[in-house]
């Protein structure tokens, strides 16, 4: 339901729960990832409005279109009319976020940072916590600009805490801030491992022959395009089934076979059900600056779906996958035609009994926990000075993923 812009803050007749805001560069029903699986958790603790990226419309009147979702959380869209300046962009954002939440903080207020953008309209409002939740090196992504560097600097220099979405990316950032904590990509289990027992395949995908490789997530500039043409033409009988939106490239450069299958975006929860069909995950990601420092989130849900992994030498893949023996490794077509062809002719049970022992370390919500504890201990809080909330267990360490 999309309530109507109000002057004041929608949330000044809510719960005992503290406000979170989080400033997103990603949109909430874009891709389910990340920021859903946190903040989604964090409903439990906070009050949680998500501020994203303006929409631009011909002809509409500066507002905030207010929203909510079925996790408990509230989306906030600027709206915009086309043709402001950017200097005109940014004082809009500021005045339609002051309206919405004010600039001073009325009780407990977090701040949380997916885009150091954000601070060109915010850093003047007050916040009892400022987090920065780093999970991309989005300084190396394209089209990166010299004032997201600077506005990133001004955020470590704000904020209390310092998340990291991989263990290289804070190797690369832990110092430039005192408090700075790896939080790798985790897993919702349950979620994905039930692709080991489900086996009606979709309508879009049951035509399709195996052996079938598969990929899901982003496809933009990360993905090694070029890669997947060459096992192609390499395997003309092996069918490579790509899942997601296409961004920042041209649909154009695609490259189109007889044996590559474009099925467009799917939702989080059909997820399973095309795992279940697929012999081998094939993560082709290319390696360039925007994948350096990344740990896809796909690694983990792979192996809860049961299925063995062929990936570039990606390094919060190789380490500690490929050490691991959980995921090969390939650096070209020919090796990635070599590890297949192992996978597909080895016994997969002693492969899963040793995929399961891994993932039982790390869970989204033991990834929550951690975060939740370091964020009340950077207030002098403790878990009793709370309201009562629904249980989950804590842990005082990063979970290994």
């Amino acid at each position: 339901m999309t309530q109507p812009h109000a002057l004041r803050s929608p949330y000044q007749a809510s719960s005992e729960k503290p406000l979170l805001v989080c400033f997103s560069h990603l949109r909430w029903d874009f891709v389910w990832q990340r920021p859903q699986h946190l903040l989604s958790r964090a409903v439990k603790h906070y009050d949680v409005l998500i501020i994203e990226e303006p929409i631009f419309k011909a002809g509409i009147k500066p507002h905030m279109d207010v929203s909510t979702r079925p996790q408990g959380v509230t989306i906030a869209v600027p709206m915009l009319p086309e043709g402001l300046s950017h200097e005109d962009i940014i004082a809009e954002q500021h005045d339609l976020t002051e309206a919405l939440i004010g600039r001073e903080s009325n009780g407990s207020r977090v701040f949380w940072y997916y885009t150091p953008m954000a601070m060109a309209f915010s850093s003047d409002f007050e916040c009892d916590l400022c987090v920065y939740d780093n999970m991309d090196e989005l300084s190396l992504f394209r089209g990166a600009s010299q004032q997201l560097l600077d506005l990133e600097s001004a955020l470590f220099s704000r904020c209390d805490l310092v998340f990291t979405g991989g263990m290289s990316l804070y190797e690369a950032k832990k110092n430039r801030h005192r408090s700075v904590h790896g939080f790798p990509s985790s897993i919702d289990f349950n979620h994905f491992s039930q692709a080991r027992s489900i086996h009606p395949d979709p309508e879009d995908q049951a035509y399709i022959p195996h052996p079938r490789l598969g990929f899901f997530g982003v496809v933009d500039e990360r993905m090694d395009i070029d890669l997947l043409a060459e096992v192609a033409d390499l395997r003309p009988d092996w069918q490579f089934i790509m899942i997601g939106p296409v961004v920042k490239i041209d649909p154009a450069t695609l490259p189109q076979r007889s044996n590559i299958h474009w099925l467009g975006s799917k939702h989080y929860s059909e997820l399973p059900q095309y795992l279940s069909g697929w012999d081998v995950g094939f993560m082709n990601f290319a390696l360039n600056e925007a994948t350096k420092f990344i740990s896809p989130t796909k690694t983990p849900e792979f192996l809860a779906a049961g299925v063995p992994v062929v990936s570039t030498p990606i390094t919060d893949v190789v380490k500690p996958y490929g050490e691991k023996g959980l995921v090969e490794i390939a650096r070209n077509a020919e090796e990635v035609v070599a590890k297949v062809e192992t996978i597909l002719g080895r016994p997969k049970e002693a492969w899963l009994a040793k995929v399961d022992r891994h993932l039982t370390q790390g869970s989204w919500d033991k990834t929550w926990a951690s975060m939740h504890k370091l964020m009340l201990d950077a207030t002098g809080e403790t878990m009793a000075d709370r309201p009562a909330a629904a249980p989950l267990s804590i842990y005082a360490t990063t979970p290994a993923e």
